[in-house]
């Protein structure tokens, strides 16, 4: 693969520095562990004679410096610039943010499954940056996670990597820096652009594809703001609920900091602002909508219409359906086709009114049609992801069951929530809590959620198999996020079929942030 022997072009080079310059110079090294906050740390680490003898060996190795130098020169499928840089979400509101290539959201990559891509990324920023590649099945160096192992791109460096694409569907990419408690860092940017990985076969006729991008902006802390919380099926289990209770008794005093927005906006344009999406009566049009949200998950409707939903986290479903409202938990995807049917000039917008007033949504606009952009509420719709699923199979039964209690610690870190799973909150010193798997075994984790928050699981270079959903069991629809509802279990199955560590994580960043996070390695 490109990325290895762009490293061994890049030993080879150091190795020939040192036998130029001497070993006083030392031997420079990134150190990924350190915070993206620090100017990029370096350590040396000194040559001594031995090591220096042992570099007569080189002469055999530099006969493949063509061999590399080629490699290194093959001209990128796609070049990635990470800088700051402006989005105009109105001419009112301007705002100054991290972005990919100076735009949001970042362009769209269109990849074709097997067919390896190479991609090179240039840091213009002062910090270390990483690119998660979100719902691909790929090796740990190439992923995009520190806590794997993946490196870090060095302040204005680069770095040249190339993979193999799969699975086919809608994937995007983001950064995965943790901002903790810098609002600029992190998913708080506008560091997020699509990827559509071309499938084997296409999902059905439609008259044209649309790509849909839901993102806050301005982000500022706060305490006690509360989001939706019951659009999700299922009741709260009473012995979660006690679990929270004693939790709340445990550390009391204000509510912990959350973050809330002041700009919303589809596409990077609040709504009113930009082209509206002009369709045609009888057109059939495939939509597929990412939220890219740090914290927040987001509801889409289009009044008059309804979502037949095709795919979830670019996973075709098994029992397509139709619904009036999608409900997306951070960086959760939905595939799903709408028959224009319904002339007018409409919102498709978020249900929550002031979300939508302040940007979130955007216009939709038959041919001919005229006059104010109109919505209309839809009837109360429980999310349920049951429905999409197979109806007559039962899951595969797992090798073997880990069962992790969420639990949420309230304003216990310098007044940010701490999240455990089962007692532990993650660190980066220790790398735990971490979960010990066996290559070709299936795994069926068990989360309970001591706290009524919605958490957005999210499993790296896996997919997984949803089994049961706040007490339903349910088969065949694979995602690579659920939402986990307030005090409720969900249920899901991952095969161990990707060598490496694997970072398991809530993916709403102030959690993730502060604890609620865990590794599988591989036995």
């Amino acid at each position: 693969m490109m990325h290895e022997a762009r490293t061994d072009f890049d030993m080879l080079l150091g190795s020939i520095y040192l036998l130029i310059e001497g070993p006083a110079h030392g031997r420079w090294t990134p150190d990924c562990r350190a915070s993206p906050r620090q100017s990029f740390p370096w350590k040396a680490e000194m040559i001594d004679r031995r090591s220096l003898l042992a570099y007569a060996t080189l002469a055999p190795v530099m006969s493949a410096l063509p061999r590399l130098t080629r490699a290194a020169d093959q001209k990128a499928d796609y070049v990635l610039r990470i800088a700051n840089g402006l989005v105009e979400l109105s001419p009112e509101h301007i705002v100054s943010t991290t972005l990919y290539n100076g735009q949001f959201p970042g362009p769209l990559l269109h990849l074709k499954e097997g067919q390896r891509v190479v991609v090179d990324v240039h840091n213009d920023t002062d910090t270390p940056e990483l690119v998660h590649w979100h719902g691909q099945f790929l090796p740990v160096d190439v992923d995009g996670a520190a806590e794997e192992g993946t490196p870090f791109i060095p302040p204005h460096g680069m770095r040249r990597i190339a993979f193999v694409p799969k699975p086919s569907g809608f994937r995007f990419y983001h950064t995965h820096v943790v901002p903790r408690s810098d609002l600029g860092l992190g998913t708080y940017t506008g560091q997020a652009g699509p990827v559509y990985v071309e499938p084997a076969h296409d999902p059905g006729a439609y008259d044209r594809e649309i790509f849909l991008v839901l993102k806050e902006f301005e982000p500022s802390f706060g305490r006690g703001g509360e989001m939706e919380a019951d659009m999700l099926v299922g009741a709260p289990l009473k012995a979660l609920q006690e679990i929270g209770r004693k939790a709340d008794a445990e550390f009391k005093g204000p509510k912990g900091y959350e973050v809330g927005y002041a700009l919303f906006g589809v596409n990077g344009k609040m709504l009113g602002q930009g082209e509206p999406i002009r369709v045609k009566e009888g057109e059939r049009v495939l939509f597929h909508v990412l939220n890219a949200s740090a914290t927040e998950n987001r509801s889409l409707a289009l009044p008059g219409h309804l979502f037949q939903v095709v795919a979830l986290d670019g996973n075709p479903v098994p029992k397509p359906t139709a619904v009036p409202v999608l409900w997306l938990g951070t960086a959760e995807r939905v595939s799903a086709f709408v028959e224009m049917t319904h002339p007018g000039v409409w919102v498709m917008g978020d249900l929550a009114d002031d979300d939508r007033r302040h940007g979130m949504g955007i216009v939709l606009e038959y041919a001919g049609a005229k006059g104010k952009p109109q919505w209309t509420k839809p009837k109360p719709f429980r999310w349920d992801y049951t429905q999409f699923a197979r109806a007559d199979a039962a899951p595969a039964a797992p090798d073997e069951t880990i069962e992790i209690t969420v639990i949420k610690r309230n304003a216990a870190l310098n007044g940010f929530n701490q999240w455990t799973l089962n007692g532990e909150a993650f660190s980066m010193a220790t790398m735990k809590p971490a979960y010990t798997v066996q290559e070709g075994r299936r795994y069926r984790l068990k989360f309970r959620n001591a706290s009524d928050d919605i958490h957005p699981l999210h499993l790296h270079r896996h997919s997984f198999e949803l089994t049961r959903i706040a007490g339903k069991r349910t088969s065949g629809v694979i995602k690579d996020v659920v939402m986990l509802g307030g005090f409720q279990e969900v249920e899901f199955d991952f095969v161990a079929d990707n060598p490496g560590p694997t970072l398991f994580h809530c993916h709403q960043q102030l959690h993730m942030d502060f604890g609620f996070m865990a590794l599988f390695n591989y036995a």
